[in-house]
């Protein structure tokens, strides 16, 4: 009968076949709360990959200068080389992991990503050489490509209802791991120059200075393996010996009612997002003359982080209650009508120290467009939610969300150098004052607005009459 409920246990198949029954949706009235456990340790595991990606950060470039085997003019292209080899690889692999979670489950998955994760980035710091730091960069990534597996486990730990809260979760999960990368690579790098009193005798530390900031990232990764050995549930329903049917290929899935135009909001916004990530840091350095915000690295820091603190509380605390009384495609109408507006005021405090010098209204605009900006992060859960339920069932949703992660992995490795070169040519030549790059990415934020009426109405939230195939396959049985 239609409308009737599939169970939905460890054995849960993500890619769905062509010819195999299909799963029915879960009840859009379930209102089952959140496992707490899984849930905690699905955002421990999260951490891992933005910890891996951002901790070499803050001493990439001195690292890559105390090989002594590359000239100084060739650091910069090596420093670019060795972080986009670490998306590049993800691309490349990330569709064979939410395949190979879907044959072997994903558990198994994530315990053996987690652990290659971490003993690329702790062997990244014993590397005395460009090469084999790039060898190092090259495993980490290709084992930060289950990423996918993850954002699976909190779709089917999760219903209808408290899908909002979940990824919300997750999507704090990343901010916090985004912020902690830096965080670790900046403190315990080089830790014989900066605790000579704790350090100083080391000769493990004086050879390899950059060795405890990779290990201590490391170990994110060694005790999210344990995590995920002792306590994590798996997910995945194997279909005992009975032959598998043929899964959807990429081809079919993106030709799915809906996919395309979803898939391309969601790879869309996160490029403007990557893309304003990459400058805001040389942004808020340069000099007010030249269309900056004229900050010290202090500031910078605060800034940030009081950026990443208001992103968190936007998608925690605002979004889901705010998704539950309008849906997901409400949330996102508002946000991109405002999204070119929240760009463009990000040239007001420039301004105003230009033309009054005023530190105090300075502080004033910048706290407010920091404030009001980060509320754009509540867009990220939003496509995600919207992602999860164009899918044409339950079972392709990790084939889905691998193409999305393999093409924003793809755009990571270029958009930070393109955007970057499109700010430098505007402050280089002063063009409309150095503000250049943010009429460009407020232009290009328009374009979610005019896709947005496309969007379909299940990927949207919406409520329809009309029956899903889970439905149909249901009454024909």
């Amino acid at each position: 009968m239609a409308g009737t409920k599939a169970a939905i246990d460890e054995r849960t198949p993500l890619i769905a076949s062509e010819n195999g029954e299909i799963q029915a949706p879960p009840d859009v009235d379930d209102d089952t709360p959140l496992p707490r456990g899984q849930m905690m340790v699905l955002c421990y595991c999260r951490m891992v990959e933005p910890i891996a990606f951002f901790s070499i950060i803050p001493f990439i470039s001195q690292m890559v200068s105390s090989t002594g085997s590359v000239k100084e003019t060739d650091v910069g292209f090596y420093v670019g080389l060795i972080e986009s080899l670490f998306s590049i690889i993800q691309m490349l692999v990330m569709i064979s992991w939410g395949r190979a979670a879907d044959r072997f489950g994903r558990r198994p998955v994530m315990i053996i990503s987690n652990f290659g994760v971490a003993m690329g980035s702790i062997l990244f710091g014993f590397s005395s050489t460009v090469w084999q730091m790039v060898l190092f960069r090259c495993c980490a990534g290709f084992f930060a490509g289950s990423m996918v597996t993850i954002r699976a486990l909190f779709s089917e730990n999760s219903t209808p209802k408290t899908q909002a809260r979940a990824f919300s979760l997750y999507a704090v999960a990343g901010n916090m791991g985004i912020f902690l990368g830096p965080f670790i690579g900046g403190i315990f790098a080089e830790p014989v120059t900066q605790y000579p009193k704790v350090f100083g005798n080391s000769e493990l530390f004086r050879q390899y200075p950059y060795a405890l900031a990779t290990m201590v990232s490391g170990a994110f990764g060694l005790s999210a393996t344990l995590l995920s050995i002792f306590f994590l549930k798996e997910t995945l329903q194997k279909k005992g010996d009975t032959p598998q049917d043929k899964p959807m290929t990429t081809r079919e899935l993106v030709k799915a009612p809906g996919v395309a135009i979803v898939l391309f909001i969601h790879v869309y916004n996160i490029m403007l997002a990557l893309s304003l990530t990459a400058v805001l840091p040389v942004f808020l350095s340069t000099r007010v003359q030249l269309g900056g915000w004229g900050c010290s690295p202090f500031e910078n820091s605060i800034l940030l982080g009081y950026g990443g603190l208001c992103q968190a509380l936007w998608t925690l605390l605002v979004f889901p209650a705010w998704h539950k009384r309008v849906g997901t495609g409400a949330v996102l109408k508002i946000l991109y009508y405002i999204y070119p507006v929240a760009f463009a005021l990000g040239v007001l405090p420039s301004i105003a120290m230009r033309t009054t010098g005023n530190r105090a209204l300075f502080w004033v605009l910048g706290i407010f467009w920091f404030t009001q900006n980060s509320a754009m992060a509540m867009t990220f859960t939003g496509v995600q939610l919207a992602l999860n339920d164009i899918a044409p069932s339950h079972k392709v949703l990790g084939t889905l969300n691998a193409i999305a992660l393999a093409i924003n992995c793809g755009i990571r490795a270029v958009a930070p150098a393109i955007f970057t070169s499109v700010y430098a040519i505007g402050v280089g030549h002063r063009v409309l004052g150095g503000y250049l790059f943010f009429l460009i990415i407020s232009l290009m934020s328009c374009v979610l607005s005019v896709l947005l009426p496309w969007m379909p109405a299940q990927a949207a939230g919406k409520r329809t009459d009309k029956p899903t195939a889970s439905e149909n396959s249901n009454d024909e049985n």
